[in-house]
């Protein structure tokens, strides 16, 4: 069985929420983690991007701009679609 990466998130309330780890995605040179929520009915998944504070410690930022926010989710879509048709293949 696959041991799943998880990451515990507080919002602005400072509730917890615990997200796993789709994964990770580089776009133009910028790193951005691809998560959702464990306990959340809905398959929707949340972008951030990974940023460093001033101690160099990896933060996780909100995509508030549109077009950065499409362009990360066009091209973590392009790359699942990928991993798809690679798993298929394989398949045959």
């Amino acid at each position: 069985m696959d041991e799943r990466e998880t990451i515990t998130l507080l919002d602005e309330s400072g509730q917890e929420t615990e997200f796993e780890v789709l994964g990770v995605i580089n776009v133009e040179d910028i790193d951005y983690a691809v998560l959702i929520p464990i306990d959340d009915d809905e398959d929707q998944a949340y972008i951030f991007r990974i940023d460093s504070d001033e101690d160099g410690e990896e933060v996780l930022s909100e995509v508030e701009d549109d077009e950065e926010f499409d362009m990360v989710k066009k091209a973590w879509e392009a790359l699942c679609e990928d991993d798809f048709d690679e798993d298929n293949e394989s398949n045959t």
